[in-house]
Parts: structure tokens; sequence; C-alpha cells
């Protein structure tokens, strides 16, 4: 699977963690940045991963900040992204599952590395049910 995956300074540490995770899953990442705890802006970041994911570079996102939020609301600025900011893995499930969703946003200063891990594997492992849901995420577009 190739995952698109950034965040600014405060997720950074997150970030770099998940990268590590994932690649003992097998999954090929596109690493969007920020590479330090430099104090950088997250929408450079967000938008870049969500471009990845719209553009086919890769199947899903990931986008980090302290809380989620800025990367979240810069991802769904984007046609046919639906980010959906998690912080426990029943979370992240129902996002895929109900709502399509196909990039995940991390809260990172509120979130341990276990947990983050857990909500990252139940966002990967999980697949749209479709059916009456379908209905619901056709009308989210504008």
């Amino acid at each position: 699977m190739r995952i698109a995956i950034g965040s600014d300074h405060a997720g950074f540490r997150l970030k770099e963690k998940m990268i590590s995770h994932l690649g003992t899953k097998g999954a090929t990442l596109l690493d969007e940045g920020t590479h330090s705890e430099v104090s950088a802006d997250y929408p450079g970041y967000a938008h870049a991963v969500a471009k990845d994911v719209m553009e086919g570079k890769a199947e899903l996102g990931i986008v980090i900040c302290g809380s989620g939020n800025g990367v979240n609301i810069t991802a769904n600025k984007h046609h046919g992204i639906r980010s959906a900011l998690a912080w426990n893995p029943e979370v992240a499930r129902l996002a895929r599952q109900h709502n399509d969703a196909n990039v995940l946003a991390l809260p990172a200063r509120f979130l341990g590395d276990e947990e983050a891990s857990s909500i990252v594997d139940a966002f990967l492992e999980s697949t749209f049910e479709g059916g009456r849901h379908q209905r619901r995420v056709s009308a989210i577009e504008c």
C-alpha cells in the first residue's frame, strides 16, 4: 500500500514513529515533510498529502499536527478528499467504514506512540462498507 504522510513541527516526532511503524508492515511511504521540529506551517504539508491522494500517487494519507484540526481542515479543502480526525481506533475504523475516509488526521499532542499506531492500524485495516453509507458519502461533495 502507498501512503502519503505529512506533518508540521508539532507532529514531526509522531510522523517519524508512524513512518517506522508502517515500514514494518511493508507500506510504501511518501514523506511530504516536515523533516525537523523547527517551526513550520501545517497547510503546505496537508496540501501535499491531499494532492498525492487526489492524483493517485498514494492510496491513503496521514496528516499530523498538534491538535489534528488544522491539517484535517486543510486536507478537506481538496475535491475528493475525506479526511477524518481520529483520537482512538474505533473512530478511525468508523471513518473508513461509514465515511469512506481516505486521509487520517492525528492530534500529536494528545496521543502516545502505541495509541497512534493502533489508530493507524485500525484505519488501514478497515474498508468502506458502502450500502446505506454510500448515499451519505455521495451527499458530501458540493
